[in-house]
């Protein structure tokens, strides 16, 4: 696959990880300000059986793989900023230890993964129809005005709960990280030298950042969902949940389309997706942008052989003439 095709990635805390060629690379800044990169090979299980490796289906199956990656990557970050006057196992942990022992990382980014699709089902696809069902009370009976209410609750919620977010200290910090991966990938892209000079230069907004995905998924949703007409409450909630595979393999197919395309229509498409980046990416500055260089070099095998196993860079990056925005 072209490289323009093959290199994404997610902000942790205090750092980057990054999805290329020769696997995941993570960069976290710590406290003293050394880069630790941790370089893991991983193979894409759309890779490893044919039919993961379908239209549609590698689309969800990409979905789910990048949720327990996204969670075992800030578990990782976050362990360098543990206090360690807090480090006593609380009694759900001791109670996971006895029942999972050398198993319990695993079982508890499980249950990570369950809250998370509970949560995410419940804010952006119960709540919505539950909503539009207030509509229908008041006399308005037509399905396709329904469906389309009910898209415009989810978009809404949507938007609302990414400008919160937005507003968190802690979080500011996560989205300059966002920005900093975006601007390297499209340095990255460019065939420019990878330097925090040159990525700054880039454009925070990427037309195949998550952000992108989780818009347009509220989009294809809509049409999708209105093939199921408009029954019991529980029916809708129950037929969103069966249906939420293939509004994602949609979805992804859509995106990959807009990542190899630059005419119009995959411009209108990207539009809305790049716009809601100005919420969830903020102007990182230098020092950020070495932390996903060092991801990107390391997810692309461009990286010094003695630092593939864990690496602590001394060559702090300082710019306090480059402002964050």
């Amino acid at each position: 696959m072209d490289k323009k095709h093959s290199v994404g990635g997610q902000a942790v805390i205090e750092g980057v990880m990054m999805r290329g060629a020769k696997g995941i690379a993570t960069a976290v800044r710590k406290e003293d300000n050394t880069i630790e990169l941790k370089i893991e090979k991983i193979v894409p299980y759309a890779k490893r059986n044919k039919f993961f490796g379908l239209p549609i289906i590698r689309g969800f199956v990409s979905l789910v793989e990048s949720m327990i990656i996204g969670i075992k990557t800030l578990n990782y970050s976050a362990s360098f900023f543990e206090d360690e006057e807090d480090n006593e196992p609380s009694k759900f942990d001791e109670f996971l230890s006895k029942i999972f022992k050398d198993k319990t990382n695993d079982a508890l980014m499980a249950i990570s993964l369950c809250i998370s699709i509970v949560f995410a089902v419940g804010i952006f696809f119960a709540l919505p129809t539950f909503a539009a069902n207030i509509f229908k009370n008041l006399n308005v009976h037509n399905t396709v005005i329904l469906n389309l209410l009910e898209g415009v609750i989810r978009v809404t919620i949507f938007i609302l709960y990414l400008y919160l977010i937005g507003k968190m200290s802690d979080i500011q910090r996560v989205f300059q990280y966002h920005g900093a991966e975006h601007k390297t990938v499209f340095c990255y892209e460019n065939d420019d030298e990878l330097t925090p000079e040159n990525a700054s230069k880039y454009s925070r907004f990427h037309p195949r950042c998550g952000t992108n995905f989780l818009f347009l998924v509220m989009i294809i949703s809509i049409f999708v969902f209105s093939l199921t007409g408009w029954n019991s409450l529980i029916f809708r909630i129950i037929s969103r949940i069966v249906l939420l595979p293939i509004v994602s393999g949609v979805t992804y197919e859509v995106i990959r389309w807009m990542g190899r395309s630059d005419n119009g229509l995959s411009k209108i498409f990207s539009y809305p997706g790049l716009m809601l980046q100005k919420f969830t990416t903020r102007e990182p500055d230098y020092s950020q942008l070495e932390v996903a260089i060092k991801a990107l070099k390391g997810a692309e095998g461009i990286v010094d052989s003695e630092n593939v196993d864990g690496v602590e860079d001394k060559n702090f990056v300082e710019d306090k003439a480059y402002e964050n925005k």
